[in-house]
């Protein structure tokens, strides 16, 4: 009996709960149909045809418990499985707004509307992403500052590092939003660093980034561009100058007996026009260029144009063609071609 009390105990308090919250659920359904030929230092590939649900597919609700409290769930369909994507509360104590859990960093500028490669959105090809983090954040108006646990990844392509590693502080991220009407300007910076020691070999990985965005929007027709340069970047971003789209270049290496730093920059610029209500096209260049410590360095491009087409609200579609060109020895060339569909509901 008494187990029953307080189970019926329990349920009251969750329904109390979410009827004191106002609970916004929604959802995307994303499946990709592409064609691609891929060539890696030899003669053509065969051309491919693959179907499949996006990773980045999602259900989540945002939920709101008063004017100052507010939260938000999200997960995600990557590798079929259900992972959290995001998990946060943020309190607004008047005179800026406190942000605890999982959430997108400040040097998160997602502008492209690439669709290959589950929303690539030139994320690793130029473009400014930190991805999602546990974070505690503040916010002041359009000025952000979060603090993040730091990646301590050494060596490119996922190469094994034999040492240890040793983190004494966080990562920090910040970015500032200026927006002047039709032209906005953005400006970001982040810092990390960690101890890395392997055998008798002991060295301070630093890690920072500096980057300026702009974007312009009027009567239909819109750019936006963003650039950034640092140091061991791999740390703070997503970059990728293999022909691929796998986010595992600009860290710091070990080699030869010694650690190298590793100088990054990258930047990607997008235009487009919107015809109509149901017609949208755009066209967009990243580029990201890696050098360890003034040897020979390693950069890729991207390519893409595409246009959106809206069958009715929540519902369409997104043809595009597009190419990834990696530049060096060894690297990938990828031409594709097909289609996104997409219902939000």
């Amino acid at each position: 009996m008494k187990k029953v009390i307080v189970v019926l105990a329990a349920i009251v308090l969750m329904a109390g709960s979410a009827y004191a919250s106002e609970w916004n659920f929604y959802g995307s359904a994303r499946v990709t149909t592409f064609w691609t030929n891929t060539d890696e230092s030899g003669p053509d590939g065969d051309t491919q045809y693959s179907e499949g649900l996006q990773s980045n597919a999602r259900i989540g609700a945002n939920v709101k418990v008063s004017d100052e409290l507010v939260g938000r769930f999200e997960y995600g369909a990557s590798g079929g499985n259900a992972n959290i994507r995001l998990l946060y509360g943020e309190w607004d104590f008047g005179a800026g707004k406190l942000l605890v859990g999982q959430d997108y960093g400040p040097l998160t500028w997602i502008w492209s509307n690439q669709v290959y490669g589950d929303d690539n959105d030139l994320l690793r090809h130029g473009s400014l992403y930190s991805h999602r983090h546990p974070q505690i954040r503040l916010t002041f108006g359009g000025f952000k500052i979060a603090f993040i646990n730091p990646d301590d990844t050494v060596n490119n392509d996922g190469a094994a590092f034999g040492g240890t590693t040793q983190v004494v502080m966080p990562a920090i991220e910040l970015s500032y939003a200026l927006d002047l009407d039709v032209i906005k300007l953005d400006f970001g910076a982040g810092y990390s660093t960690f101890e890395a020691t392997i055998g008798g070999d002991e060295e301070d990985i630093d890690t920072y980034v500096l980057a300026l965005g702009a974007r312009f929007d009027k009567a239909g027709f819109f750019m936006k561009g963003n650039v950034y340069y640092g140091e061991n970047v791999g740390n703070l971003l997503w970059v990728s100058v293999d022909g691929t789209t796998a986010p595992d270049d600009g860290f710091a290496e070990y080699a030869g007996g010694e650690f190298l730093d590793n100088e990054c920059l990258g930047f990607m610029l997008v235009a487009g026009y919107k015809i109509n209500d149901m017609f949208t096209v755009e066209a967009g260049y990243g580029f990201t260029q890696t050098e360890l410590d003034d040897n020979d360095d390693d950069e890729s491009a991207t390519y893409y144009i595409n246009t959106t087409i809206n069958l009715a609200p929540g519902v369409f579609v997104v043809p595009e063609v597009g190419f990834f060109d990696g530049k060096e020895s060894g690297d990938t060339e990828v031409f594709y071609y097909g289609m996104k569909w997409q219902i939000n509901f």
